[in-house]
């Protein structure tokens, strides 16, 4: 029996990546289990996405702390009580600092909606479409100190279509199918690396 990774999910908005992991993990095309939601917006819809997947919920406003530091050390602590092995960032709208970077080193994973390093950062689907490419994609990347700059696990191509709303549409059906199956060949391989 294959050891699952523990994974905690960070979300800012609505959770539809979280729950397309999930639903991988209940279909058993995922081998992990999700220990945590860490939420920084405490009225977000992924928060009852969690609640309804019975996943540990961490919803906390860093405004309410002193400083970034603060409210990291805090998230850490309820990692670690979890375990959580890896941290799988879907559309969380912070930077990750240092308590967190120097905590899990190499193993914080974000999906941004875009091809990097075109359009780091906020609004990205909306900068791919109004720069006339023909296509934009996601990519799925280790986290380092930078925004959207980290060593590139994978990346998917989605071609640019005639409106926005659709080009969203064509992105988030190509984040939840490709990356939860870009996360069980990562968490896979050092599974297998970890056993050996």
């Amino acid at each position: 029996m294959m050891n699952k990774q523990k994974i905690a999910v960070f979300a800012s908005g609505s959770g539809t990546n979280f729950q397309a992991i999930a639903d991988h993990i209940k279909n058993s095309t995922l081998d992990a289990e999700i220990v945590l939601l860490v939420c920084d917006r405490p009225g977000a819809p992924v928060i009852e996405k969690a609640r309804l997947a019975e996943v540990p919920v961490l919803a906390l406003s860093p405004k309410t702390f002193e400083n970034k530091a603060a409210y990291e050390a805090e998230v850490l602590s309820n990692l670690q009580d979890k375990g959580a092995e890896w941290l799988i960032l879907t559309g969380y709208m912070r930077l990750i600092g240092p308590v967190l970077l120097d905590a899990f080193p190499t193993k914080i994973i974000n999906l941004h909606p875009s091809l990097l390093p075109k359009y780091p950062g906020k609004d990205a689907i909306e900068r791919a479409f109004e720069s006339g490419d023909a296509e934009t994609g996601i990519t799925i990347h280790y986290v380092d100190e930078g925004m959207d700059t980290g060593p590139i696990i994978d990346q998917m191509t989605v071609a640019i279509p005639k409106t926005l709303e659709q080009l969203k549409t064509n992105i988030h059906k190509a984040e939840h199918m490709f990356f939860p199956a870009v996360l069980q060949h990562v968490l896979k391989i050092k599974t297998e690396v970890k056993q050996s």
